[in-house]
């Protein structure tokens, strides 16, 4: 896996949207963008499929309430039946409050497990890079790169109409460099 990247700055939001889109049509692998607020259209601009997450919230949401209905069924009617005032054993309207309950817990709680699994997330993990401003007010691309043959100055070029303001070239992972950093004067 490479752990190089070039670091591009961009001051709004318009100008991350156009250089991101522009860097995939020309084929240029895109590790991450880091913005300091949600920008809308960003995951088409860089391909990024929609998330599993809904699914797998659905499908635990649904594995909690039919545990827990099985669980009262059971409970209420074959293990250790009672009769009281002459209820049925099996009253499915009497189950449903609890069922809701543990339906949205184990929704809830799997969801949370499920984004850090996904998310690749947990202890000791390094931190991707440190770079000032990227949650005050700076978009961030970064690039991989893929070969030897990556030429900076090109992309410089390429995203000299989106106000590139800072580049960052040799951006390895786990280290809190802006080695090689430039401010782009316009």
């Amino acid at each position: 896996m490479n752990n190089r990247y070039l670091l591009c700055a961009f001051e709004r939001e318009a100008d991350i949207l156009s250089a991101t889109r522009l860097a995939r049509e020309q084929g240029y692998k895109i590790a991450d963008v880091y913005t300091p607020y949600a920008v809308h259209g960003l995951d088409e601009a860089q391909g990024v499929k929609p998330s599993k997450l809904p699914w797998i919230t659905f499908a635990l949401g649904v594995s909690g309430a039919i545990a827990k209905l099985w669980y009262q069924l059971w409970t209420s009617a074959t293990s250790w039946p009672v009769n009281v005032g002459g209820k049925p054993l099996k009253s499915v309207p009497a189950f449903v409050p609890v069922t809701f309950e543990i339906m949205v817990l184990f929704a809830g709680i799997g969801t949370v497990l499920a984004f850090f699994v996904v998310s690749k997330l947990f202890p000791g993990k390094k931190k991707f890079v440190k770079f000032e401003r990227a949650t005050d007010n700076r978009f961030y691309l970064a690039l991989e790169e893929t070969d030897a043959a990556f030429d900076v100055a090109k992309i410089e070029r390429m995203f000299l109409p989106y106000h590139c303001v800072l580049t960052s070239e040799n951006v390895e992972l786990g280290y809190a460099g802006d080695r090689g950093a430039r401010e782009n004067r316009r």
